[in-house]
């Protein structure tokens, strides 16, 4: 059992990898998915979608704007949108 369902603490990257490969193929997704893969995809789609940078900079817990301006330079319909909903 995860140390999440036990008390409510974080899962460890691991898990995190875990669960989200285990998704992915029970979503039928051929392509690699990770768990950062899917955090960039997430971000990616809101910031195309409107959402500011400031929120998606509060979203994934990023200290700097920087970090997640470059987030606005990815073009998530080239690599996610066949692959997650509008």
């Amino acid at each position: 059992m995860s140390r999440s369902r036990e008390g409510g603490g974080a899962l460890d990257p691991n898990q995190a990898h875990a669960i989200v490969k285990i998704a992915a193929q029970r979503a039928g997704l051929t392509l690699a998915v990770s768990a950062r893969w899917l955090r960039h995809a997430g971000v990616n789609h809101a910031l195309d979608r409107g959402a500011s940078v400031r929120l998606a900079q509060a979203a994934v817990g990023h200290a700097s704007l920087a970090s997640t301006s470059h987030y606005a330079h990815a073009q998530p319909r080239d690599s996610s949108s066949r692959h997650l909903p509008g």
